[in-house]
């Protein structure tokens, strides 16, 4: 793949955005008013020129960090009301960025769900979220229309091959892995069994294989497992 020619990730470029110190200082400012902010309101409480402030604002607009509302502040409406003026507000988009990359919060969702259906149900925890993993995997396969390396590349398993296997160089759940290693590596495990599934790849099986330096899982071609490497 060629990475020069990926789009940039719209985290990144936001949080890139904030790197500039007026810039942020608007952010700061607009995102701690009660309501919506215009552009000579923020100007004057920042001493900044109002196309200065214009121009960060909507910079700040374009990456999605503020949403842009239209108001009369005037309180009258119809012929004579004059335009609506240009408010900016907090956006609701929320932004993380994590290098190596992180998914923490799906990891929590599933061990959420798995536990609300396990105290419903009767039905074990852990059976629960291998279920779970396993019909997720399955749904990023068929929303992702990737092949099976593009789509684990997507989602921030590092993938590299090794010979005919892959070998995931980075786990997205790390820190929950490293202190809860047989909950979240079955977890992974059946997550992307129902990646390969979903994508209907007969040629790869995932097995647990840890090791120092990659991901608790990895995708070996449809034969017998490795002797090291076991189901869980």
């Amino acid at each position: 793949m060629d990475h020069a020619k990926e789009a940039p990730d719209p985290d990144v470029s936001a949080v890139a955005a904030l790197d500039e110190p007026t810039r942020r200082r608007l952010y700061d400012h607009v995102v701690r008013q009660p309501g919506p902010v215009s552009r000579d309101e923020a100007a004057a409480a920042l001493g900044l020129a109002r196309q200065t402030a214009a121009f960060h604002l909507d910079r700040l607009a374009d990456e999605s960090l503020l949403d842009v509302v239209y108001e009369r502040r005037s309180g009258r409406t119809g012929p004579g009301a004059g335009r609506p003026a240009k408010l900016y507000k907090r956006s609701t988009k929320q932004v993380t960025v994590s290098l190596p990359e992180r998914h923490y919060e799906l990891a929590g969702r599933l061990l959420a769900e798995a536990l609300e259906e396990s105290e419903a149900t009767g039905e074990p925890v852990r059976a629960v979220l291998h279920r779970k993993a396993h019909e997720l995997g399955r749904q990023l396969a068929v929303q992702g229309r990737a092949g099976v390396f593009d789509l684990l590349e997507g989602n921030g398993f590092e993938p590299r091959y090794d010979g005919d296997a892959i070998v995931l160089g980075n786990c997205p759940f790390h820190a929950l892995a490293q202190e809860h290693p047989q909950t979240v590596c079955g977890m992974n495990l059946h997550l992307l069994q129902g990646v390969l599934e979903g994508l209907d790849e007969a040629r790869l099986r995932a097995y647990l294989s840890p090791g120092p330096g990659h991901c608790c899982v990895r995708l070996q071609p449809a034969s017998p497992p490795p002797p090291t490497a076991r189901r869980l």
